[in-house]
């Protein structure tokens, strides 16, 4: 059963524009890449090779590409050793003034197996971070995949992310590793001792994915696909929404929302996560996408449905989406039962006249206690 606690943050704030500014740690890595020469790529990011962060290894070239993005046109492939490490240094990115504070940084690893290694035999591997355990990864034969960690660097200046074989003829290989610093506030609510491992994140309302510049963190939002017949896009007629949210969310998930055909409907999202017992975290981000008139209200209830069952509770406080101003909502302590899945719901109340809208969605998996630092061995 779920142990859930349920915290509703309105902001009202005043109307003030974002300039897209990189975060200060701003480093794109293209594992494989072998010239000094940087690259910028269609979203503006500015792409290195890897060979300053890694001496183990061998590039591999990937002759068949599903997707039109150079960092897939090679990977590191690990053939050797039972762990390989990238060591990165943050220090380097810091001035004098802020070299004593912690940093708090989003560390994201990318996979496109693409058969580089004609064996059609997609490979399954151990991935870590500082000596933590990050993920069990799964690449594909059909899709790229990427695995996503928010964590503050408590004791020192260096990253470190280590790809494990843990399969016989099973050998690791990347794509691509990033790194971008974070706001200290940014998901604060979160004990600093703890990472948030990335499982979801999406925007509604649109079939384009948002990412840098329109988000300054370079974090994902993926588009939502085609909605199932029963949801319909809509667009924000507000000229401006107002944000002030700690976790500094883009402007640009407020232009769009997911709402029910049904004017009694209900708007429901749901997934599935493979061999998770760890708590999650849901973030809910919403704003009134049309001015109200005075026989108009949108309201709605946040349920959380129990896997294995169609039983539903009612969590939190009602949601009124204001209009021209930003709503965050977090779901925190949530844990998934049985098959892994989770189904999170909002539903009309009775006095509403307008079904429910949603805006985008975060899910994080809070994770083990930190430890200091990777194995010196590695």
């Amino acid at each position: 059963m779920y142990s859930l606690v349920l915290n509703l943050l309105i902001f009202l704030l005043f109307s003030h524009v974002l300039v897209p500014v990189p975060a200060k740690v701003f480093l794109s890595i293209d594992c494989g890449y072998s010239s000094s020469e940087p690259y910028t790529d269609e979203n503006s990011i500015e792409w290195v090779g890897d060979q300053q962060y890694i001496q183990t290894g061998e590039i591999r070239n990937v002759r068949t590409i599903t997707e039109d993005r150079k960092i897939w046109s090679t990977v590191r492939e690990f053939t050797n050793l039972k762990k390989n490490c990238y060591s990165i240094d943050v220090s380097d990115y810091k001035s004098e003034l802020d070299s004593t504070r912690a940093e708090r940084v989003l560390v994201r690893a990318s996979f496109s197996y693409n058969n580089y290694d004609s064996e059609a035999t997609p490979p399954t591997f151990n991935l870590q971070f500082n000596g933590n355990n990050w993920s069990q990864v799964r690449t594909s034969m059909t899709y790229s995949m990427y695995e996503e960690v928010v964590f503050s660097l408590n004791h020192g200046n260096n990253i470190s992310v280590c790809l494990a074989q843990t399969q016989r003829n099973h050998f690791p290989f990347i794509s691509a590793l990033e790194v971008r610093s974070l706001d200290l506030d940014m998901y604060g609510y979160v004990d600093s001792n703890y990472p948030l491992i990335f499982k979801h994140r999406q925007q509604y309302g649109t079939n384009t994915d948002i990412r840098y510049p329109d988000d300054s963190y370079d974090r994902i939002w993926m588009s939502d696909g085609s909605p199932i017949s029963v949801m319909t896009r809509v667009n924000n007629t507000s000229p401006v929404v107002n944000i002030n949210i700690s976790d500094n969310i883009p402007k640009a998930l407020f232009r769009t929302a997911f709402t029910s055909v049904d004017s009694a409907g209900e708007v429901w999202d749901s997934g599935t996560f493979t061999n998770i017992r760890a708590p999650l975290h849901f973030n809910a981000y919403f704003t009134e996408v049309i001015r109200l008139n005075s026989t108009q209200k949108r309201s709605f209830n946040i349920k959380v449905l129990k896997p294995g069952d169609r039983d539903v509770s009612v969590h939190g406080s009602t949601v009124i989406p204001p209009y021209g101003d930003a709503l965050q909502v977090r779901i925190e302590n949530a844990t998934t039962y049985h098959n892994d899945n989770w189904e999170i719901g909002f539903v009309q109340t009775k006095d509403s006249t307008l079904p429910p809208l949603l805006n985008a969605l975060e899910i994080f998996i809070i994770g083990d206690k930190l430890v200091q630092g990777t194995n010196s061995n590695d």
